[in-house]
């Protein structure tokens, strides 16, 4: 079911979190911060949303984090019912896609609720404070990928964040796949 976040609300602090890679290793967000930002991705293997933009995202964060922001992806679909989401299959994606970030899992769902998640992908950036300043989508890219020229809205927000504290008032949501809750 193709799914829209909120706007953002800006300033809302992040909820902290401890979880583990597919290998078990753990990464709280302090771990995976950026001295200049932070942004905390909820992706999943299957959703061809996401599947859409894994190259731009590797680009995207590789770049970023040339400028002090830090990246997580959190996996937080039921993996029980879609095997796809699995965390060895999560462990193939990351490294196939060229994932330069921790790749994490959400088994209980607790942190996916705890932001408000609710799509595959749905962008989450937080300033130095760890303070909401995007909460919008990576560019115009659909279910298929948006042209080579797009603009690279994630990515511009990001820098805006990363050099005065504030993300663009102006932000268009993300859209995706819905987070595959459990019953």
């Amino acid at each position: 079911m193709l799914m829209g976040p909120p706007p953002c609300d800006f300033g809302v602090q992040a909820p902290r979190f401890t979880l583990p890679d597919p290998s078990g290793r753990e990464f709280s967000l302090e771990d995976c911060a950026g001295k200049n930002g932070t942004l905390v991705m909820f992706i999943c293997n299957h959703c061809p949303y996401v599947q859409a933009i894994l190259g731009r995202i590797a680009r995207d964060t590789a770049e970023l984090r040339e400028h002090g922001v830090g990246s997580v992806a959190i996996m937080p679909n039921d993996a029980a019912r879609y095997p796809a989401d699995s965390p060895p299959r999560m462990a193939a994606l990351a490294q196939q896609a060229g994932f330069g970030f921790p790749y994490l899992y959400d088994e209980s769902q607790d942190v996916a609720q705890r932001y408000g998640a609710v799509c595959t992908p749905d962008f989450f950036g937080y300033n130095a404070d760890f303070e909401l300043q995007y909460r919008g989508r990576l560019d115009s890219s659909t279910s298929r990928a948006a042209p080579a020229d797009a603009p690279r809205e994630l990515f511009d927000a990001m820098l805006q964040i990363a050099r005065a504290g504030r993300g663009p008032r102006g932000q268009n949501s993300s859209q995706g796949c819905s987070i595959k809750w459990r019953d």
